[in-house]
């Protein structure tokens, strides 16, 4: 907004002058508060809302109090629907067309949100609103995540006023990776004292919402609420869980059957619709031993508890602002999911899903000695890809998919009590993510910005939707859309959807190349709701029409290079300093050092390293975390403990090496060291760890296997072991009483084979594939 001139009359003195107050920005009388929830990892067909099998009550009774979507779209992955949601603009058009792990260099897909796409947050701020973020925030690119910044694309640079809540595609639910603005924080309480992220998001929206309209009830605020659920690791309270007990002991194929004819019931889809049918991927329920059943029921079960706790929490939200003043002129949009149910978890699921990326597989008796602990706070489960078929009901395909309704489409709840009058009715307008900010600024009377901070805006690509808010049959507010993710592609046009599956979500390794063989299909949506009948071959003049509009799309909407490699992509270097620079070698830190994401953090993998640190210690009681990186599914600590040095390696829970000093530590100031010397041949090769005190060797240990690609989702850090704990021998975050002067780490050369380089970036590659 232009600066307001002033108003006033400057004289020689105040009594020949005359004041005015600089004019603040208010939106037009009458803007009404928006809230927008939107759900992680959440199928077509998972909640009761919409014909699902988990009984969501509180989704069900906003869903009463306003009006059901039954053909909302996302872009079918995290990132890119969510850069869609906040900006208005087509995914490709705000730098984010596929996830940031796999960025390159070119302006679609640097996943860098460029200025001229202002959020939501900026537009509604500089006109007048209060403007937060809770929850999950996949927007900032993962190499502007550390305290070197730039914070340009953190929230608060988005235009967002508060933050809180963690960067990335998931965060461990009883140890999250919180941030409060740029700041990172740790929980109030711990996992034994009863902590859940849900629930602590939960109460900081509803204090930041009660505590902003006690000081200006008349200034509307934007809400934006973002719960990491139900993406992995599932960590569904025990008792929440346990609700479930054999209810999806029939399977996935009952399941779903049980889901569509619920669908049909509720009115959620048309009479005619076909529940298209099981495809060869998914193995027939019945064709499971005893064992495979208990185990993916139980993994359902513990799923279904964290979804139907979600739903509590956000319901917990939904009352407190149904309690505000100007309750009945708040617009809710809450999107359930923000692409298909994720198939991620494999075709068995797992426990330890950072173990599965690095390519060591989850073995059936392991997995079934934790059958009574998914979902704790030891574990990391995903459930198998059986469930997520299921929970795409009726559609085909999943997350990732955006050929495909099964990866692209989502339910979306809308209430708005001084509005929308027409009440638990349903709307089957084809709607999209792009469309809900340029509603809200319909709505509120404010204009899309032609400028903002001097940067000349693209246009919004989405339209407004507030006529459907009056009208069930309001002519289609949206006739065409594009889709694509990761080259799995679509064009909607009138009611036709022309689609080509092209790569595999449990497969982000598999590059197949040769886009002039995929097949496409045809379908008349408008006859045919869940994609069942391909016309492809009936109408072979329409799909080449629709074909030629891709293309149109594609270029118009900065679609193209089209890209469908894995690895390849993320081995392209991202301009990030710090540890990710894999020429760098030597690096020092001092206390404090905090909360460093893993790709910025020294990469001790694969080769020999040494650990130094000049640490003092106190006459008594000295003990506590020197140096620790990743957690509970793994990683390695540098500790004292019972006045000894220590050396913790944790390799997925499977083997742990626990290396304690022979002599004490003295009093006073000591140089500590840790080297080890890896055996090569390969990556995750095992060698020899040796720690010394002041020159003098203490201690020497074998570890047999070591972590190839990446310790998880828990972070690096000085002087404590924040998040999940690498050893159960101490209570997190055993912060050392002690004072540390400064740590050095050498690095040796990392001289790897093609092969196993390429190992290497399929293992990270399927590791960010699985944290969209």
């Amino acid at each position: 907004m232009p600066q307001h001139p002033f108003g006033g009359k400057i004289g020689t003195t105040y009594q020949d002058s005359q004041a005015e107050w600089p004019k603040l920005p208010a939106p037009p009388d009458g803007a009404p508060n928006v809230v927008i929830i939107l759900l992680d990892d959440v199928g077509f067909g998972q909640v009761s809302t919409f014909g699902g099998p988990v009984p969501t009550p509180h989704l069900d009774q906003l869903a009463a109090r306003g009006l059901r979507y039954n053909r909302f779209h996302t872009t079918a992955i995290c990132g890119p629907s969510r850069a869609a949601l906040i900006t208005g603009r087509n995914h490709h058009n705000a730098g984010a067309g596929f996830l940031a792990e796999w960025a390159t260099g070119f302006p679609s897909y640097n996943n860098m949100i460029p200025r001229s796409v202002a959020t939501v947050g900026s537009i509604l701020k500089y006109n007048g609103y209060a403007t937060s973020w809770f929850g999950k925030n996949h927007n900032t690119p993962d190499w502007e995540s550390s305290v070197a910044g730039p914070f340009d694309r953190w929230p608060q640079g988005l235009g967002f006023d508060h933050f809180y809540g963690f960067i990335g595609g998931e965060t461990h639910q009883y140890y999250p990776v919180l941030f409060e603005n740029t700041t990172a924080v740790e929980p109030a309480r711990s996992p034994e004292e009863g902590y859940h992220l849900m629930t602590d998001m939960t109460d900081k929206a509803i204090n930041w919402l009660r505590y902003n309209k006690s000081v200006a009830p008349q200034k509307p605020v934007l809400l934006y609420f973002a719960p990491g659920a139900a993406h992995a690791p599932h960590h569904a309270p025990k008792e929440w869980r346990e609700k479930f007990k054999g209810q999806f002991d029939a399977g996935w194929d009952t399941v779903r059957q049980a889901t569509y004819e619920r669908q049909l019931k509720l009115g959620i889809i048309p009479k005619d619709t076909k529940l298209t049918p099981r495809p060869e991927w998914v193995k027939p329920w019945d064709s499971l031993t005893s064992d495979e059943k208990r185990l993916y029921a139980r993994f359902m079960e513990n799923f279904a508890g964290y979804l139907a706790f979600t739903d509590a929490e956000c319901g917990r939200l939904i009352d407190a602002i149904w309690e505000l003043p100007d309750a009945h002129n708040t617009l809710i949009f809450y999107i359930v999911g923000d692409n298909g149910a994720s198939s991620e978890g494999g075709m068995t699921g797992t426990v330890n899903e950072v173990m599965n990326l690095n390519g060591v597989q989850s073995r059936l008796e392991d997995n079934l000695k934790m059958l009574d602990r998914i979902g704790d706070l030891d574990t990391e489960p995903h459930y198998p890809l059986g469930w997520a078929w299921a929970g795409n009901a009726p559609f085909q395909w999943v997350k990732q998919v955006a050929s495909h309704l099964g990866g692209s489409r989502n339910p979306m709840v809308v209430s708005w009590p001084a509005r929308i009058k027409g009440v638990g009715t349903i709307r089957d307008q084809f709607t999209h993510l792009i469309d809900i900010v340029p509603t809200i600024l319909d709505v509120a009377k404010l204009p899309a910005p032609g400028s903002v901070e001097g940067i000349e805006q693209k246009p919004m690509d989405g339209v407004s939707i507030a006529s459907t808010f009056d009208d069930p049959h309001a002519r289609p507010v949206r006739q065409r859309q594009y889709f694509e993710v990761f080259t799995n592609r679509a064009i909607y046009d009138s009611g036709w959807i022309a689609c080509a599956q092209h790569t595999l979500p449990w497969r982000q390794d598999l590059a197949p190349g040769h886009w002039e063989n995929d097949k496409w299909e045809l379908y008349n949506l408008d006859e045919d709701f869940s994609e069942a009948n391909d016309l492809a071959a009936k109408h072979p003049g329409k799909l080449a029409e629709l074909k030629k509009l891709f293309d149109e799309e594609a270029k118009k909407r900065n679609v193209y290079p089209l890209d469908d490699r894995g690895a390849g992509r993320l081995a392209v270097p991202k301009p990030s300093p710090g540890g990710s620079d894999p020429k760098r070698t030597n690096f020092t830190y001092y206390a404090g050092a905090s909360r460093l994401p893993e790709t910025a953090a020294p990469n001790t993998k694969n080769r020999s390293h040494r650990i130094s640190a000049v640490i003092n210690m106190p006459a008594k009681g000295g003990e506590g975390v020197i140096l620790a990186a990743g957690g509970a599914s793994a990683g390695y600590s540098l500790y004292v403990q019972n006045g000894k040095l220590a050396y913790h390696y944790n390799w997925f829970d499977r083997e742990r090496t626990n290396l304690v000093s022979s002599i004490a530590l003295p009093t006073g100031k000591s140089t500590v060291v840790m080297e080890f010397a890896y055996d090569g041949g390969g990556l995750g090769k095992g060698g020899e760890v040796v720690i010394g005190i002041n020159g003098k060797a203490a201690g020497r240990a074998r570890i047999e296997h070591t972590v190839a690609g990446r310790f998880g989702i828990d972070t690096f850090g000085v002087g404590s072991d924040t998040g999940s704990p690498v050893t159960d021998t101490y209570k997190p975050p055993f912060s050392f009483t002690g004072t540390i002067d400064r740590i050095d780490v050498a690095l040796g050369p990392l001289n790897l084979s093609p092969e196993d380089e390429a190992k290497l970036h399929q293992m990270h590659t399927a590791f960010a594939g699985a944290h969209e």
